[in-house]
């Protein structure tokens, strides 16, 4: 496959700016991939694809507010730092996205908030956009982490225009969010809401929990027709014996295994055993599932719409095949659903 295979048109209007009133109320269109059928649902719906002993895979990353306003010393120049990751916590070295780049040099100090009680000296330069920062601050690393929180906002993804609001801090956050992070929510599992999550519990649905710190990354278009060329950035990985247990379990009584989000799926396909069974991963990943793929564990899942060459629809390709895919996709833009990370949901199936 190449990459002007997942090309398509997708207008503007179908992007989602917010999230659905209620979490589990955003639409969801079952693809059969058996019946080669398409349905259209509400999320809430999914309970009624799930029987007692059944397995849902959760991405339980948590996102921290990884997006920073500064001002250059001397100028004033308000600068956007997007803190990627931690390079080193006693030194407070951190890798991170600047904007405007070109204002940026190693050298440069940066202030943040009202009273400039943080600071940040530029010490590297990684790629165009990337800088390796030191931060100076005036207390212990757990004061130091909680002026960070203090000080940044909810990184919403760029293609939403509005500003962020207070309640993007709680909707841009999965429910069952425990290891802070991730810079992305692994959004399929935005849809889950407590009272869903407590059904399917009551229901028999057990929950394996894997750990996958999603990286901005995961937005990069693929600028390479031969898609075995393109690199994905690595992230960090966490699969639990605990998690391995309930999946090998449900595995060998051939219950349905869901992975809820493409990120729950990059993470079992970057550690399965040569006996096709998941194996615990402590380390990074930069697994990148493209067609033809023969997937090993999961048995369906859960996952918003995505944008055009994205890895993320290359990775949704190979589990439903291209041609259902396509049609799925062209049957959403007709049914106006809505794209991307406060979007609307598919299961496949």
């Amino acid at each position: 496959m190449k990459l002007s295979h997942f090309q398509f048109d997708l207008p503007k209007e179908l992007l989602a700016e917010f999230p659905s009133e209620h979490r589990d109320e955003a639409r969801l269109m079952v693809v059969d991939r058996k019946k080669q059928t398409i349905e259209h649902k509400t999320f809430k719906d999914v309970i009624d694809y799930f029987d007692d002993g059944d397995v849902l895979i959760l991405n339980n990353t948590k996102v921290f507010p990884a997006r920073l306003y500064g001002n250059k010393e001397k100028t004033g120049a308000r600068i956007e730092v997007f803190l990627l990751r931690e390079l080193n916590a006693e030194q407070r070295l951190w890798d991170v996205l600047v904007d405007p780049a070109r204002k940026i040099r190693i050298g440069n100090k940066l202030y943040f908030g009202d009273d400039d009680s943080l600071v940040a000296e530029v010490i590297d330069n990684t790629t165009s956009r990337g800088r390796t920062l030191r931060f100076l601050y005036d207390g212990s690393y757990e004061e130091f982490r909680k002026k960070l929180t203090e000080l940044g906002e909810t990184p919403i993804p760029k293609y939403i225009s509005r500003d962020v609001t207070p309640e993007d801090a709680e909707r841009y956050q999965t429910i069952y969010a425990k290891e802070e992070g991730a810079v992305a929510a692994p959004t399929a599992g935005l849809h889950f809401s407590k009272h869903l999550l407590k059904k399917l519990e009551i229901k028999g649905i057990k929950f394996a929990e894997v750990t996958l710190h999603v990286g901005l990354g995961t937005f990069n278009p693929v600028e390479v027709e031969d898609l075995s060329k393109h690199k994905m950035d690595s992230e960090e990985l966490k699969i639990t014996q605990e998690a391995c247990d309930i999946v090998n379990d449900a595995k060998a009584r051939k219950k349905r295994i869901c992975t809820v989000g493409t990120t729950s799926m990059r993470a079992v396909e970057s550690s399965v055993s040569s006996h096709g069974t998941l194996n615990p991963f402590d380390g990074w990943t930069n697994k990148f599932v493209f067609p033809p793929h023969d997937f090993t564990i999961p048995t369906c899942m859960i996952t918003n719409f995505h944008t055009p060459k994205s890895t993320l629809l290359m990775m949704v390709s190979a589990f439903c095949g291209h041609d259902l895919m396509k049609r799925a996709y062209e049957e959403a833009i007709k049914e106006n659903y809505k794209f991307y990370s406060y979007g609307d949901a598919m299961l496949i199936i």
